[in-house]
């Protein structure tokens, strides 16, 4: 009965992770309809530029900001369609067709790419409020905290990089110790001619 039991539940949580699909879906369709306002934006933003023909400098830098909220809406786009890639590898299918650098098999490394677009994008916000700033102090206190937070996140991403670089070294010497005993007669046949060589 236990055993019956059991055998319902995996049939259950493994049928409950299709529902990851749906998340999937609005995650990627969030992201296009960013990159379509992002593409309506940018030409929207260069034909105003064109029709105006002179540009002071007080529209110059209207302009700098108007392209730098674009590459803002671009990215965000970038974070949504990586959570749903990451979230399609991890819960339904991990043989998907994607450049290596994309490949997510874990939660740390879902996260490590989200982090690592999402330094960028405070990047991005602190120069947009850059661009309009006029003067004064009060700047300060939101660049110091926009640096707090990336400084943190960087500190993720070492860390983050340093655990990887560990395990990926430990398991490399796991599979090394396995060779070698899986092997015994060809260690012994190197050594052998190791030693009659010298």
């Amino acid at each position: 009965m236990r055993t019956i039991y059991t055998t319902i539940l995996q049939q259950i949580f493994g049928a409950c992770r299709l529902s990851i699909v749906a998340a999937v879906l609005c995650l990627l369709l969030a992201g296009f309809a960013l990159l379509i306002y992002g593409c309506i934006q940018t030409f929207t933003t260069i034909g105003h530029a064109l029709m105006l023909g002179y540009v002071s400098s007080k529209e110059a830098k209207m302009l700098l900001l108007s392209f730098i909220e674009i590459i803002d809406l671009f990215l965000l786009a970038t974070v949504l369609y990586i959570t749903g890639l990451g979230l399609y590898e991890l819960f339904i299918d991990s043989r998907i067709k994607v450049p290596a650098w994309l490949h997510v098999r874990s939660i740390d490394d879902l996260k490590g790419k989200l982090t690592s677009v999402v330094v960028v994008m405070l990047g991005v916000v602190f120069l947009g409020h850059a661009v309009k700033w006029e003067g004064g102090m009060e700047i300060l206190p939101y660049g110091l905290s926009i640096a707090l937070v990336i400084g943190t996140l960087t500190y993720f991403l070492g860390e983050k990089s340093k655990n990887d670089k560990s395990k990926k070294y430990f398991a490399n010497d796991e599979i090394q110790e396995v060779e070698d005993n899986t092997h015994p007669t060809s260690s012994a046949i190197y050594q052998s001619r190791h030693f009659s060589k010298t």
